[in-house]
């Protein structure tokens, strides 16, 4: 039998005596916190994955520790009261003590870069101003309407539909500045009535909906010109780090379905308002937005069921190329727009796969090339003119710093680069105090540690030879509890007063993700056929991407054996793909074409796959 418990949540350093919350006997603590509105973060999803929903039980009756609260937060925290909110299933009343976010300020976000505009005759992004008279209606003996009067000073008729919100701005627009008008079109079809002569102010916007960071651009649909950049954490990675995190938390319940999308409808209505002011224009004057992002973004924006996502055969609910108008997806800061969405190929080879290939072009490539996107979902593309093939990698969040001990994103006081000789040296994002570890910094010190022959080609830390290592370093290398653990910033030097340490848990973790794309990448040239010298060129994109130390992706086999010249970065390719389709509906239809001849391979249907992922596990 059910009763209801009275649970208060206090927050670290608080003055109040908390925010108390009526639960249920039986929720877990997490989903108690949730339901009334409070963001604990849950990197893994609620799993018991990850330390980052920790609490400490201040008052009431403490359940026992599960497997999983002893193996994340240790026996020591455990006797202390501490237990993984995701875990504790609630009895009683009871007070918890919530332990403090991470303290991450100056996100290391890659936004696109500001792009040479192209020439004015090749735009044709399909926004259209035209100018006319249409006084409003002021003769009873001949019977007419305000919208009859705007067809008339066009010179159409009246089989056009025209947005219920144009109607409604009707009356006052025909009674300014005698009767002058100016009528928005998108493809043909009218989107705007305002009044007076505003041709000059023709707005758009590009967005990157990525699992970890939104990025987007305002743009000016007469010049091309990039007038504003935006970008943020992806508010949704309260819920779930990782894909398959947010998709478990959104299947079959419809509430967290709304939860996820309301998310990230608000932000995406903060940024348009944010960059709008940056720009100083008009945000009603936004009449066209390009959406990208992986398929399970894409449904969440929309409102979709991605229960089908979690599910074989991992089918998408649409996959063709959409046009819908922002209101009706409750975009309030550009009330008069019409959103695009770019088509998907797959499952998982969502809309931004097809911006990083319009991009990059390799679809109109003489060579094989490669494109790979790393992030928490990486794509990988490969390819030429004759041929384009496609798969997706669940990398996980390691490389974001999810479910690694003292893993962060890529923000200020970061571990971003490490050298070892003789000891240990961190360079940290803004040469700020490190306060922890992100992927960058975590793919560069499994580099050196093999270099160091501290860690062997399985990732085992090699404790039998620590007596071959220089006495600093084997000051370092420690045995605890949960294994052998490499300390990179004593707590001395840190700027959270913790020891910032590598665990043999953290390079497992780093494994399984660059395992995933490894043995992605291996795949495609596996069915294309492709030896690594046929490559011409390998591509990486996006925020990650674009930030890993080459060598070391190379030294710990995430990337195949290419010689560095054939190695490059590409930025921000998904966001540019965007803008390109923004400022072109050609180019839009463009997308399409190659969303049709994108061949897709599934990994895990695939029979080869097993061998290759576990192949790829070596470092």
């Amino acid at each position: 039998m059910t009763e209801t418990l009275r649970v208060t949540f206090v927050d670290p350093g608080a003055t109040s005596n908390g925010r108390a919350v009526l639960a249920t006997s039986g929720q877990t603590l997490l989903q108690a916190a949730h339901s009334a509105g409070l963001a604990i973060e849950a990197t893994c999803g609620g799993r018991g994955r990850c330390r980052s929903c920790r609490v400490k039980i201040l008052t009431g009756n403490v359940p026992p520790a599960t497997v999983q609260d002893t193996v994340q937060l240790g026996h020591e925290a455990v006797r202390e009261r501490f237990r993984l909110c995701c875990q504790l299933k609630l009895a009683a009343d009871c007070t918890v003590l919530v332990a403090p976010p991470r303290a991450e300020v100056g996100h290391q976000i890659l936004g696109a870069l500001p792009q040479s505009p192209p020439q004015p005759g090749a735009l044709d992004s399909g926004v259209e101003k035209h100018t006319a008279v249409a006084e409003a209606p002021a003769d009873e003996r001949r019977p007419t309407s305000g919208l009859e009067q705007v067809f008339a000073a066009l010179g159409n008729d009246l089989s056009r539909s025209v947005p219920l919100a144009v109607m409604r701005s009707l009356p006052s627009v025909l009674r300014e500045q005698k009767g002058l008008i100016t009528i928005t079109t998108f493809n043909n079809a009218i989107i705007a009535v305002e009044a007076g002569d505003t041709r000059g102010q023709k707005y758009g916007m590009a967005f990157d909906i990525g699992t970890t960071s939104i990025v987007g651009t305002l743009l000016d649909l007469h010049s091309g010109e990039q007038l504003a950049a935006v970008s943020g954490v992806n508010p949704q990675a309260t819920y779930g780090g990782d894909l398959m995190s947010r998709i478990a938390f959104a299947q079959f319940n419809e509430k967290n379905l709304a939860t996820l999308r309301a998310c990230i409808v608000n932000a995406i209505n903060r940024f348009i308002l944010e960059a709008c002011h940056q720009a100083n224009v008009a945000h009603q004057q936004v009449y066209k937005i390009v959406m990208v992002g992986n398929t399970c973004m894409h449904h969440l924006f929309l409102g979709i069921d991605v229960s089908t996502l979690g599910l074989a055969p991992y089918a998408p609910v649409v996959r063709h190329p959409l046009v819908l108008a922002a209101r009706e997806l409750l975009l309030k800061a550009a009330p008069t727009a019409c959103v695009c969405f770019l088509p998907i190929v797959a499952g998982f080879v969502g809309a931004d796969t097809i911006g990083a290939v319009l991009a990059t072009r390799i679809d109109e490539s003489a060579k094989i090339r490669l494109v790979v996107d790393i992030g928490t979902n990486t794509e990988v593309v490969m390819g030429s003119r004759d041929r384009l093939m496609a798969c997706s990698a669940p990398a996980g969040p390691a490389f974001e710093g999810g479910q690694i001990k003292h893993g962060m994103r890529a923000a200020i006081g970061a571990v971003e680069a490490i050298a070892i000789d003789d000891d240990v040296r961190c360079s940290t994002i803004a040469d700020a105090p490190a306060i922890g570890i992100c992927g960058s910094g975590l793919i560069d010190a499994v580099a050196r540690m093999l270099d160091a022959k501290i860690l062997d080609c399985n990732g085992v830390l090699r404790r039998e030879l620590r007596e071959n290592l220089s006495p600093a370093l084997q000051a370092r290398l420690r045995d605890t509890e949960h294994g052998t653990e490499l300390v990179l910033v004593r707590a001395g030097h840190a700027g959270n007063g913790e020891d910032i340490t590598i665990t043999q848990m953290d390079i497992r973790q780093l494994q399984l993700a660059k395992g995933a794309i490894c043995s992605a990448i291996l795949m495609l040239q596996k069915v294309m056929g492709v030896e690594d010298d046929q490559v011409e060129e390998l591509l990486l994109c996006g925020a990650f991407g674009n930030f890993v130390n080459v060598n070391s992706a190379l030294r710990i086999r995430l990337l195949p054996p290419l010689a560095l010249e054939k190695i490059s970065y590409a930025g921000n390719a998904a966001h540019v793909g965007a803008e390109m389709a923004l400022l072109s509906e050609s180019t839009r239809a463009r997308a399409y074409a190659i969303a049709q001849r994108i061949e897709h391979v599934s990994l895990a249907a695939h029979p080869d796959f097993q061998k290759l992922f576990v192949e790829s596990l070596s470092l």
